[in-house]
């Protein structure tokens, strides 16, 4: 427990001096290039841990002990007096085109990185579980459209999905709008096909839920896998039964359990009821059989409550040849694939932003430091690949943000730029300054919200 806390944290850390580095980065570079006085680069706010003095301009370099965010400070009129021979270099006295382009170059650089990531990811090879269809569930949306088992998935709406994660993520993007999607399939016969899956039913809490091949109805075809656990979430009914990863199930309530699916369809079936566990377990050298009570929490889907107890299958190193699917670009071929990727998330990530704003999606899946640092944790733990494709979603969530006309972030900044283009003068600074309690109510009430979701899934019910 306590190494995956610190791993978590250790890696949050990480990612968050990158990606805010970057972003300042971004800011800091521009400014210079358009001929601004740079006075201090920081990463991290507060109590300086470690300070440097560059030989250009004397600039002050500085890594902060709060890791939650970061500032270039560069000269200006409005903050302190300024030499005459230096009254040039001050940001506010820069022409509109130019501070424009300093402001934007913080989110600008999140989307560049981003995209530096992502042509990594395609270079160094994206491997998962090959789109085989192994179940479809009677009278559901994909039963209705024609799926059958043996479908291999090619393409949804035009977008080539060679495993089961690019296909949710395409599959989310058709959602959000629940409506029709073509899907390309070579069914077992070998044979191609177009399977048209109509989303208009699904809503926002089957998205919620966080599993919508279940909710359409189609289960991926996978190796039989043994009842191992292999993760265990914080504070989960299983956890607080007792439960350990590297455990393997033996039998529930006295019913024998040979595979993975068998026990989870057991707990699935069970939602609140007292269920009792054999498990066998590695005790200094001996595998010992013990046994634990516990009670799934219920979990509402549209079919009703189903059985959760927060834990994962322990997967094998390495997945049936058959069954192994791999997407790699060559250096070249890996930058267009890039700038797609990063421009699709972008826009999926402003849409469910849209979403959750209107209520058609729940709030309640806005992250926090302490999810975002699990994510980390969990993300680094699986690898490489998995860990930069973390790395790329928050940089572009950074991104988005930023942008938003929120008084404080930059993109209320960029919205003063436009208004002032438009008007011909700057903003007043009495509306600036009423701008800035604004954006503070604002931004601080979103830092609460989400903290609290963050406490919710910590310490409410699985």
């Amino acid at each position: 427990m306590m190494n995956t806390v610190l791993s978590s944290i250790f890696f949050f850390i990480v990612a968050l001096g990158i990606l805010i580095t970057i972003h300042e980065f971004g800011h800091y570079w521009v400014a210079r290039k358009m001929g601004v006085k740079v006075l201090r680069f920081s990463v991290g706010f507060g109590k300086p841990l470690w300070t440097h003095h560059g030989k250009v301009d004397n600039t002050e370099y500085v890594v902060a002990a709060i890791p939650l965010g970061g500032y270039v400070k560069m000269l200006d009129e409005r903050e302190a007096a300024v030499e005459p021979h230096e009254l040039h270099r001050a940001f506010n006295r820069q022409p509109l085109y130019s501070r424009f382009a300093i402001v934007f170059a913080g989110p600008l650089f999140n989307f560049l990185l981003a995209i530096f990531v992502y042509w990594a990811i395609f270079v160094i090879g994206i491997s998962g579980l090959k789109p085989v269809v192994g179940g479809v569930a009677a009278n559901s949306i994909a039963h209705h459209s024609g799926f059958q088992v043996g479908d291999v998935v090619m393409e949804v709406d035009g977008k080539v999905t060679p495993t089961w994660e690019t296909i949710a993520l395409a599959m989310l993007d058709q959602a959000l709008d629940q409506r029709v999607v073509a899907i390309k399939v070579r069914d077992a016969n070998q044979l191609e096909a177009i399977r048209h899956l109509n989303l208009s039913t699904i809503t926002g809490s089957d998205l919620d839920q966080g599993n919508l091949l279940e909710s359409i109805g189609i289960t991926p075809s996978r190796p039989a896998l043994l009842p191992v656990i292999g993760q265990l979430e914080q504070n989960s009914p299983a956890e607080q039964a007792g439960l350990q990863v590297g455990d393997r199930i033996i039998a529930v309530d006295e019913h024998a359990m040979q595979d993975w699916d068998a026990w989870v369809k057991y707990v699935r079936s069970r939602p609140n009821q007292i269920i009792r566990v054999d498990v066998e377990r590695a005790v200094g050298g001996q595998l010992e059989r013990q046994t634990f009570d516990m009670r799934p929490a219920p979990v509402a889907t549209r079919d009703g409550p189903i059985g959760r107890i927060g834990v994962g299958v322990k997967v094998p190193d390495e997945l049936p040849v058959e069954l192994q699917s791999i997407l790699r670009y060559s250096p070249i071929e890996a930058i267009i694939p890039a700038v797609i990727k990063t421009w699709d998330m972008s826009v999926l990530t402003l849409r469910m932003l849209y979403k959750m704003i209107t209520g058609m999606l729940s709030a309640t899946n806005l992250s926090g430091p302490i999810s975002i640092a699990q994510y980390a944790g969990s993300s680094a733990n699986a690898g490489i690949v998995s860990f930069l494709g973390f790395l790329a979603i928050v940089s572009i969530s950074l991104g988005v943000l930023n942008l938003l006309p929120i008084p404080l972030l930059d993109g209320g900044h960029l919205t003063y730029y436009l208004i002032e283009a438009v008007k011909g003068s700057p903003v007043s600074d009495h509306t600036q300054i009423m701008g800035q309690r604004v954006g503070i109510a604002l931004l601080g009430t979103l830092m609460i919200f989400a903290f609290y979701n963050d406490l919710a899934r910590l310490f409410g019910p699985q």
